[in-house]
């Protein structure tokens, strides 16, 4: 290829114009040169910023489809071969070739240059045949690739190569190559050949039986098998097959998911076991039972000593039920260092009173176990607190006065002092001396433990605080004062103060005047002037702060003159995926004026389309309009909602307040499916509280199941 013409043709696209990642897209036609150079350092950095410009994390943009042709006719003129038709497959992976959109554009740009692609599948170095057939699997045109596929597998030795092969043909046409990917489960095959044949066999949705059973136990571990394929969806192969066959939510494949995992954590060699435990916490994601099965293998594994510290994360999901293990974790945390704190942070999860004294011991050092005792960061609610201690007790008074406190320990000391309440009464004078060094931790504590004849002393302290400090620290002690003593004044005046400073505290303190209600009445003129004005672009926490701002004027004035304008000016914002969980909140406060926010029904009316919205919608309307709502349907729409987790929880409660009559017999079903499946509803979230999360939906869910019956 002449360089000359070809990059002549290159500066006359009008890159300037064109947007990437980055925005302007005017660099492409240098790191194009750059490709073309002769430095290798130059062109491998030229490579990684493609990447990050023009296949930004799995997206693409208009300058994309328009720097495939130039990225193609470098790679067959042999600059970077390797690198680019991977780059190409991964642009074509973007998405696919329907609708008038950057993906559908970028796959059919790359599907146009299928005819250089599919020619590098017979090029001689390994590694550039391997791109070729991953880029040309990434087009899914079919009719085009998989004839070359094809003749290319008869001839191919290379173990990677075939197996991408066998990979693509697969992920081209799952039912009509079953048969090609059975056979290649064949013992004479490559092993990596063998584990790209049990991967698409998953992925035809074949039966597993025990002869894939046996062939994946043979090729354990197999992280390694994979580690240079193209296709990063399954570098894991035990987790992705567990992963999958969970995902079916039939009795007999949760049987072979659950019959893999046993064998591979019960397995003599570590490194197998180490790809059992990853795909065992990828089964506590996803399945209900996951906990009840696993337990036996992971105690069986944790028994020894050596063997128990790969299993603590796994211990931690399993908690109490895992309770066997507690004598040896109580053993490895009665030593010293971080080795002793992950023993003992699993230890608080399944024997927590076993835990205590040993939390009590040293309890400076060991901060991972005393974020697990405060249920930081697993979910665990207030009525699952940490046993009370007395040993910990003087250890948390003690600790409250060390010099070396780091950020968070305060913050959780004191929250394991406000959990047990009067029972931790002793370390008042602790938390009394430590009000000036934590103005923001410690005064909801102090209110928790104060026993009656200390309230006035305690108070007197807590308004001193309220009267200086900054604007969180005055908040968090006047509202301790109001828990303690009933009075207002100081949070009134703290609210106040928080108004006058504007800014990101303006939904806090709306929130806070909401609470106060009519007592607030002194804000009313305060709350007016923080709204945002409607005109122009406004912010997510500027429409989230007028949402709480007009629940307040709601609450205060009892009437919703002000309250429903206000909401009406939320819901007129362009409806940006951004925006939804304002709107959701907006929706809330409409359902408790009632049927005073009338005006607000057809923008409510507007919500039901989308699943994350409805609950909230549907709730709203149903305290608004009663007599509009079209039941059946409604009930539906919010099932739907609630098996795609969108805002699950307040989707049965608008299933309630529907009633019985808005329920068909196909509702009642996947009502009482949400509750005894064994798929998790909750999938989103911090991962360590996904699954309390979706034990306190699954008891929700029996409750509205019973109730609508």
């Amino acid at each position: 290829m002449e360089l000359a013409p070809f990059f002549a043709d290159v500066d006359a696209q009008p890159w300037a114009e064109l947007q990437h990642a980055y925005g302007s897209a005017a660099d492409v036609p240098d790191r194009l040169r750059a490709l073309a150079g002769d430095e290798g350092e130059a062109a491998s950095e030229a490579v990684s910023e493609l990447y990050g410009s023009i296949l930004h994390q799995g997206s693409v943009y208009e300058a994309t489809a328009r720097a495939v042709p130039y990225l193609a006719r470098l790679a067959g003129a042999g600059y970077r071969t390797e690198d680019l038709l991977a780059l190409l497959g991964g642009i074509a992976e973007s998405g696919d070739d329907r609708g008038d959109t950057d993906e559908a554009a970028c796959r059919a740009a790359v599907i146009g240059q299928l005819p250089l692609i599919l020619a590098a599948v017979d090029a001689e170095a390994a590694g550039t045949r391997q791109a070729a057939v991953w880029a040309a699997a990434m087009t899914g045109a079919a009719g085009q690739v998989l004839p070359v596929l094809r003749r290319r597998r008869e001839t191919e030795k290379d173990p990677l190569v075939r197996a991408e092969i066998l990979g693509a043909m697969a992920h081209l046409d799952p039912a009509g190559t079953a048969a090609e990917v059975s056979g290649a489960m064949d013992a004479a095959e490559p092993a990596e050949v063998r584990i790209a044949a049990l991967l698409a066999c998953v992925d035809a949705a074949l039966r597993w039986d025990p002869a894939h059973h046996q062939a994946m136990l043979s090729l354990l571990p197999a992280d390694g098998l994979v580690e240079g394929r193209l296709d990063l969806t399954r570098n894991e192969p035990l987790q992705y097959v567990v992963e999958a066959l969970l995902l079916r939510d039939t009795d007999a494949d949760r049987e072979a998911a659950y019959a893999l995992l046993d064998a591979a954590l019960r397995s003599r060699l570590p490194e197998v076991r180490e790809e059992a435990l990853w795909a065992a916490e990828t089964a506590c994601r996803l399945s209900r039972c996951a906990p009840e099965r696993l337990v036996a293998p992971v105690e069986a594994l944790a028994a020894d000593p050596a063997c128990a510290p790969t299993t603590y994360s796994l211990l931690k999901k399993l908690g109490p039920r895992a309770a066997a293990t507690a004598p040896v974790l109580a053993r490895l945390a009665a030593g010293e260092g971080d080795r002793a704190d992950r023993a003992l942070e699993a230890l608080v999860a399944v024997a927590p009173e076993r835990a205590a004294p040993l939390l009590a011991r040293d309890l400076g050092q060991r901060p991972r176990a005393l974020g697990e005792a405060c249920g930081f960061p697993t979910g665990r609610t207030a009525d699952a607190s940490f046993p009370y201690d007395r040993a910990l007790l003087d250890a948390i008074r003690t600790r409250l006065g060390a010099d070396d406190l780091d950020a968070n320990e305060p913050f959780l000391l004191v929250s394991l002092l406000a959990a047990w309440g009067s029972r931790a009464s002793a370390a008042l004078p602790e938390l009394r001396s430590a009000l000036r060094r934590f103005p923001k931790a410690v005064p909801k504590a102090l209110a928790a433990v104060c026993p009656p004849d200390q309230r006035a002393a305690t108070a007197e302290l807590l308004i001193a605080a309220a009267r200086s400090g900054t604007g969180d620290e005055r908040l968090a002690a006047a509202r301790a004062v109001r828990e303690l003593t009933g009075e207002t004044g100081p949070l009134l005046t703290a609210v106040a103060a928080r108004f006058a400073r504007g800014g990101q505290g303006i939904r806090e303190a709306a929130g806070l005047a909401a609470e106060l209600g009519p007592e607030a009445a002194g804000l009313v003129p305060a709350l007016r002037s923080a709204l945002s004005a409607p005109e122009g672009d406004r912010t997510i926490p500027q429409l989230d702060g007028d949402v709480e701002i007009a629940a307040a004027l709601w609450r205060i004035t009892g009437g919703a003159q002000e309250a429903v304008p206000v909401l009406a000016g939320v819901f007129a914002q362009a409806g940006q995926p951004w925006m939804r969980w304002t709107f959701t909140r907006a929706s809330r406060v409409a359902a408790r004026i009632g049927a005073e926010a009338r005006p607000l029904v057809p923008a409510l009316e507007g919500l039901l389309t989308d699943p994350l919205q409805t609950p909230a919608a549907v709730l709203a309307l149903h305290a608004i309009a009663p007599e509009s709502l079209d039941g059946p349907r409604l009930a539906g729409l919010l099932l739907d909602s609630a098996e795609e987790d969108a805002d699950a929880v307040t989707a049965l409660e608008a299933l309630v307040a529907l009633g019985r009559t808005a329920l068909t017999e196909d509702h009642r079903r996947r009502l009482r499916a949400l509750a005894e499946r064994d798929l998790r509803v909750v999938s989103s979230g911090l991962e360590p509280g996904v699954a309390p999360a979706d034990e306190r939906l699954r008891e929700q869910a029996r409750e509205a199941a019973r109730v609508l019956g």
